[in-house]
Formats: C-alpha cells, structure tokens, sequence
C-alpha cells in the first residue's frame, strides 16, 4: 500500500526484521512521519509493562486510514499503540513466542487456520461486537472455512490474486490480453512478467495452470508446477512483492501478479496519464483471500479488542477505511455510502458466488504440507 503522510499523534512503527521470535521490543511513541511500506522514522524506547488504558494493535504496513486511528481513541478514550509487521511469516512468531503481547492482530486466513491449530487464538465475545450485523453473510460463511462456526474471527477484507496487465505494451509486443494463468508462459513475454516472490502465490499459478487445487499436498502434482516454474524463469523479469505496483505504474513490465486491493491505487495513480492497465482473474481460478481480526489467547485488553473490532464493522468506519486503503469490504453497510463507481469496478468487487465455483482459500497445510511447498521452491528459485 502507498505511503500517505499522516502527522499527529499517530503511533504507526516501522517494520522490524525478526531476527528470534524472542528478540523483540514493543515501541511506542507519539509523533511519526510515514514513509514507504508502513515504515515509519521516530524515537524508538522499550515499554517493560503495558500502558494503562491502552490496546495494543498489530496489523500489516499501512492497512489502514491512520485518522480512523485518533477517531477510535477521541470516542473511547483508549490509547492506540500500533504496531506494523510486513509478512504474515514474521507476524507468527512474534504472537507464538508471547514476548511482544498483543491485543488485537489481523492475519489472513491460512495463517488464521494455524493460529487455531496452534491455539493462539481466544474466542471473540459477540455480544460486545453489535456492529458484525453489517459483515455480509457471504463474507461469514467464507470465512467459517478457515474459522468453523465464526468464532475468533471477524473479516477485515477480502479479495483476490489476479493478472495487471498494460494494454498499449500488450498491444506493442502483439500478444493478447491474458485470461488464463497459462498465458504467462508465453514466450513474446521475455522480461515482461513479475512474479511474487512468494511460494504460495507462486506455486497457486502454476497449480491452478493445470487445473490442480493451491493446497493439493499430492508430490506430482507440485512437481509438475515446480517444473512449470523453472521453464517460466527465463521469461520472468523478477519475482517481487510490493514491487509490482511500482513497476507496473513506470512501464517497467507488461504484465504483473498483483493483490486486487491494489488495482484502485494503481489506476489512481495512472489517472491523467496515457497509461492504461487492466485487472484479470484467471479462467482456471486463484486464491480468494480474506484477512481478518483475531485476540491473541495472551491479550490482557479482551474489551479494548472488541471495542477495536465494533468501530471498525461501523459502516461510516468501514466506508472511510476502503476509500484509503482500497481493499475491498465486506461490511454491507459500507457499500451502501459508496461511490457506486467502486461497486461496479468487477476487479475490486467480483461476484464471489462465481468465483468460489473455481477459486479456493489457502490452507494451513501443516509443518510436513509447507515443507513440500517451501523444498520445491528452493529448487525454482536456485534454478
């Protein structure tokens, strides 16, 4: 997500390199300046107890409006501490390990699921969260797949892994607009495709190129993606994350694998311009994808959590969020006081009874499942 600017008292802290899940340290301070990737440059100093009157807060890099920030402290006299992690793998072992305690996190599904497993996780009192009224059932029933009967889960937002693509370098190199996932393995693309640098975003193509399900644990049928990844390799410009924005907004590549919350940022950004890129969900499927908010089982603010979790399923809350963020919502109440335009933009807000006919959640597959995944990706990315 991009790096608007908020000053204030805003506690936003930069991403930190996990080097142990013991080593550590919850920050805090009053007054930061964002910059890139959730990242932000301030006085750093070590907190031995927790504040009082305080909920402590851990979500991704900028993935959320920071003034809905003020706003939830102003109404409820809670102080915010709020910290940022950059993958859900370096989220993981700061909640496991305990060292750092949180109140409220929000991890997507499959590393929900392994939260369960784990039991990291402590249910949610629903009786203090009147506002999950405005959650669409569809996004409920979605998320009770990696959160059977909805009880420590409330989904913050959702969407999908498509293709962006550029029309005029399309057009200019002669190839078609993609609809499949086997179009990235079109020669003519030498150099024009980025990939994510990401196992199960990457595997997920290939799998779903040859009709395979993104969590088939079946030793042939990732062998085959895994060698479907090497023969692409060549034609592969790099494999990045946040990246592919960047370099797509620059004409840097024709093609890209992208998250669909970025789509509207992107094309904000090319607005003016004679660029023109155009969001594609594959024919064969992807992952469908929610990201949601969970109480660690160690919290010691349980209420403040829940409180959190009230404001932000209130529509006006949850309308203000998606307009800064541009991931798509599934509070109902919020799509009524939405521009109409972001409605019928159909790469922000599929018809997801379509999409579960061919697209599938990812799933926790385990220490033995991962290891399949992460051994043959050592193998592509050493190739």
């Amino acid at each position: 997500m991009d790096g608007r600017e908020k000053t204030g008292l805003l506690r936003i802290f930069g991403n930190r390199a996990i080097m142990a899940a013991v080593s550590v340290f919850v920050i805090a301070g009053v007054s930061a300046s964002a910059v890139g990737c959730g990242t932000t440059e301030k006085n750093i100093e070590e907190i031995p107890t927790p504040l009082k009157d305080t909920l402590y807060v851990y979500n991704a890099g900028e993935y959320i409006d920071p003034e809905l920030i003020d706003m939830f402290e102003e109404e409820t006299g809670i102080n915010v501490v709020y910290d940022v992690f950059e993958t859900l793998e370096e989220m993981y072992p700061v909640i496991e390990a305990g060292g750092v305690i949180y109140d409220c996190v929000c991890p997507s599904d499959y590393m929900i699921e392994k939260m369960l497993q784990n039991n990291l996780l402590q249910e949610i009192n629903y009786d203090n969260i009147p506002n999950i009224k405005y959650i669409g059932e569809d996004y409920m029933k979605m998320a009770s797949e990696f959160d059977p009967g909805n009880k420590y889960a409330v989904p913050y937002t959702w969407g999908t892994v498509g293709i962006l693509y550029n029309t005029r370098m399309l057009d200019e190199l002669g190839v078609p607009y993609p609809t499949k996932w086997s179009d990235l393995w079109n020669p003519k693309l030498k150099n024009e495709i980025l990939m994510q640098d990401s196992v199960r975003d990457a595997f997920m193509v290939a799998l779903k190129k040859n009709g395979f399900s993104c969590n088939t644990e079946n030793p042939e049928e990732l062998d085959k993606a895994k060698q479907d990844l090497i023969d692409q390799k060549p034609i592969v410009q790099a494999y990045v994350i946040d990246q592919v924005r960047d370099k797509m907004i620059g004409e840097e590549a024709a093609v890209g694998i992208i998250y669909s919350g970025e789509i509207l940022y992107v094309q904000d950004e090319l607005e003016g311009t004679d660029v023109n890129v155009e969001y594609a969900i594959p024919e064969e499927g992807t992952n469908l994808w929610i990201d949601a908010w969970v109480i660690p089982k160690n919290a010691r603010n349980k209420e403040y959590a829940e409180k959190w979790i009230n404001f932000l399923c209130r529509p006006d809350v949850a309308a203000k969020n998606f307009e800064y963020i541009t991931y798509s919502t599934p509070n109902t109440g919020a799509l009524e006081l939405l521009d109409q335009e972001y409605l019928d933009n159909k790469a922000v807000f599929p018809d997801t009874k379509e999409l579960l006919k061919t697209s599938e959640f990812y799933h926790y597959l385990g220490q033995e499942g991962d290891a399949l995944y992460n051994d043959r990706w050592k193998t592509v990315k050493s190739s």
